[in-house]
């Protein structure tokens, strides 16, 4: 496990410089705000799109994967809810604490870390757990809110819907390297190389950001921020590891799943919270401790991936 531990520790180093260079004004908030926007629309983008563009469709999905994922990833999400209605909070609030046991950092922090700890075999996977988390999750956390908040839904919510998942360049990125990948086209040299040299900025800018975006951030009602981040980070791999096994995924794709979903709780989620002004604190705090936490449960979990 030794080895597991220093292999992920560049990594966590990268999100630790982004926290002190924050911490100490060496980079400003605003910095970092902006640093987070690049990586998310160019780096990042160009990394999905390499990725879904070099893969054929088959490695992407899988019935009996996705369905694992779902399953294991709902069982969670609905003993979110029940936790967060048991201490007599609304529905929209037992949603959005629900919605941290199971939406991991799966961009920014996944997608580099696992492809670069599990062989580029591992692209394929780690994808299609994104698109579920951006597709299926974000969509059903905003029509329970919206119903909650409206008593009722309206048609043009589904018109928001499309418009958030197209304005999403994860989103746009992925499904043009999928459309690319289906139609068979090659990706000329130049191409190939410029998406090679601006997809490299991804993994340190990313982890950079995460950290950064961590200063400012309190662990206010520690319990509940203990609660939703070891949800996350040992509940959720335990919950889907459970439905691999039931539906007998592949082992390799099985321990992707796995590891992705060991991340701990994403940025996303904080911005969802802020979007609809819902535990907003609860949301940050999670995002605090589990991404401390994860420095010492994904070895463990990697660990035990790699024993089987």
């Amino acid at each position: 496990m030794l080895a597991i531990f220093i292999k992920t520790l560049p990594f966590f180093m990268l999100i630790g410089l982004g926290w002190g260079a924050a911490r100490f004004r060496v980079f400003p908030p605003e910095a970092a705000a902006w640093l987070t926007k690049f990586v998310f629309y160019f780096p990042l983008s160009a990394m999905l799109f390499r990725f879904a563009a070099t893969l054929e469709i088959g490695q992407i999905w899988d019935p009996r994967f996705t369905a694992a994922y779902l399953i294991g990833s709902l069982a969670l999400w609905a003993i979110g809810i029940a936790v967060a209605r048991a201490r007599g909070l609304p529905i929209s609030e037992a949603v959005m604490e629900a919605h941290c046991c199971v939406i991991g950092n799966t961009g920014f922090l996944g997608v580099p870390m696992l492809v670069v700890l599990m062989g580029d075999a591992a692209a394929g996977p780690v994808l299609m757990i994104l698109i579920i988390d951006l597709v299926v999750f974000s969509t059903l956390i905003t029509l329970i809110i919206t119903a909650a908040r409206q008593g009722h839904l309206r048609w043009s919510l589904t018109g928001r819907l499309l418009k958030g998942l197209v304005a999403n360049p994860m989103i746009v990125s992925m499904s043009a390297g999928l459309i690319w990948s289906a139609a068979r086209l090659p990706i000329p040299g130049p191409a190939m190389e410029f998406l090679t040299l601006l997809s490299a900025a991804a993994t340190p800018g990313a982890l950079f950001a995460i950290g950064a975006s961590l200063v400012g951030r309190r662990a206010e009602r520690p319990a509940i921020a203990v609660w939703l981040s070891s949800a996350k980070l040992i509940l959720h791999p335990a919950a889907v590891a459970a439905a691999c096994f039931a539906l007998g995924v592949e082992p390799f794709a099985a321990g992707v799943m796995i590891a992705a979903s060991a991340l701990p709780v994403a940025g996303n989620v904080y911005m969802l919270a802020q979007y609809f002004g819902i535990a907003v604190q609860r949301v940050s705090s999670a995002i605090l401790v589990s991404t401390a936490a994860s420095v010492f449960t994904i070895p463990v979990i990697m660990h035990l991936i790699e024993k089987g």
